[in-house]
């Protein structure tokens, strides 16, 4: 028995929407979700990002869902800057997206000393610019600007200057790979460690899935949907549409 027409009209049109969705967000832009607070004070937990797919070009894990073919290396390549917010699989587990910010290029060594990070051996400038910030967890933290070798500034968050990995050792990133690290370098799992131990280590550039530029929008997730004017009030309407750098 064959199908009414005006059933099958129904599925075409459902079948190309799904269609459409998942080309736009293999080629163009996906969302993704700010699950910890590794980045603030630039990224908040609760924040959807749009993160631009086409900027650095496609690899085999560009496309949602695993549906790209199974290809080395990457098609329309275009190499990612110092000081990007990068979205990338996590290397050791590529069921996990991470967000950090690209620090290292190929070639680069890379060294924390008693808090300040060190890029091919000089010492990376950093601007005190508050002193009595509170983090999500409400521990006070050092807010400072930090200025890349390109020129890019951006804010970090220091805890102290002695922290878990405040003093590395020097790290050399392998061609085609990127050392990333966290704004909130006290509270950021990130290349410092290796991934036997549970790290990010170098992430490699076929994991790179697209730059961050902009938030769509950002709420509250540890209030509920429940009642709706508290929904409501957990958005953070001064985030919706924002830029970041």
């Amino acid at each position: 028995m064959s199908l009414p027409k005006s059933l099958l009209r129904e599925v075409g049109a459902v079948a190309t929407a799904l269609l459409f969705a998942l080309v736009i967000r293999t080629v163009a832009a996906e969302p993704f979700n700010v699950p910890s607070a590794s980045m603030i004070p630039t990224l908040m937990v609760g924040d959807t990002l749009i993160a631009g797919k086409y900027t650095y070009g496609f690899s085999k894990y560009s496309a949602p869902f695993n549906l790209m073919p199974n290809f080395e290396g990457r098609i329309l390549d275009k190499p990612p800057q110092r000081g990007d917010i990068v979205v990338f699989k996590l290397p050791r587990d590529t069921s996990i997206n991470y967000v950090k910010r690209l620090i290292g290029m190929p070639g680069d060594k890379i060294q924390m000393r008693e808090g300040r990070l060190y890029i091919n051996g000089e010492i990376v400038p950093r601007t005190l610019t508050e002193t009595t910030e509170f983090d999500l967890r409400g521990r006070n933290v050092t807010r400072y600007a930090e200025t890349l070798p390109n020129g890019v500034t951006h804010a970090i968050y220091e805890q102290s200057d002695d922290a878990l990995y405040d003093s590395t050792r020097e790290f050399t990133v392998p061609d085609d790979s990127y050392f990333m690290m966290g704004d909130n370098r006290d509270d950021s799992l990130d290349s410092r460690a290796s991934a036997e131990s549970g790290g990010v280590g170098f992430v490699a550039s076929e994991y790179l899935l697209g730059r961050v530029d902009r938030v769509m929008y950002s709420r509250d997730v540890d209030v509920g949907v429940w009642p709706l004017d508290a929904l409501v009030e957990s958005f953070r309407p001064e985030r919706f549409f924002a830029s970041v750098h």
